[in-house]
């Protein structure tokens, strides 16, 4: 299992955070909450971790699926990586994973009914997402006008 964030990076970030309020006058909760709330995001980010986790889970949403259906329907990804998230999903309980006894043995992945409370968090960073691209090409748009002009 990974090693997970050490508590006082925790304190030592949220530290940071709420000494911004002090200095620069910046609206922010107070220590406790502030703390609890990086705490919070810190833990979601370590769960969902990876560029592929939230790819497997809107794989799995649509519908329940054999290991190598997923991996084709998640492109670029490595049977070892595959099974890796895979085994991460199910631990977290995002994930099922259900073994028939037939020949071969089939192993089909179904998404838990946990995985859907992601919806909102998936559509926020979906605008998020959206929003972030459009500034990166603005930027670079702006970048280029400035030196084709000199």
């Amino acid at each position: 299992m990974d090693t997970y964030v050490k508590e006082s990076s925790y304190f030592e970030v949220s530290a940071y955070l709420c000494a911004m309020k002090d200095i620069h006058e910046i609206p922010l909760p107070d220590k406790v909450e502030c703390e609890g709330s990086l705490k919070n995001v810190l833990d979601a980010l370590y769960v969902l971790n990876g560029k592929w986790k939230l790819a497997l889970i809107l794989s799995l949403l649509e519908s329940s699926k054999r290991f190598g259906e997923i991996q084709r329907d998640v492109d670029g990804i490595s049977p070892k990586v595959l099974n890796k998230e895979l085994k991460d999903l199910e631990l977290n309980g995002f994930i099922t994973r259900k073994v028939y006894e037939t020949t071969p043995v089939t192993i089909i992945y179904e998404a838990e009914e946990y995985s859907r409370t992601l919806k909102g968090v998936i559509s926020e960073l979906s605008s998020w997402g959206e929003q972030h691209r459009e500034r990166i090409k603005d930027s670079m748009r702006n970048m280029l006008s400035v030196s084709n002009s000199h």
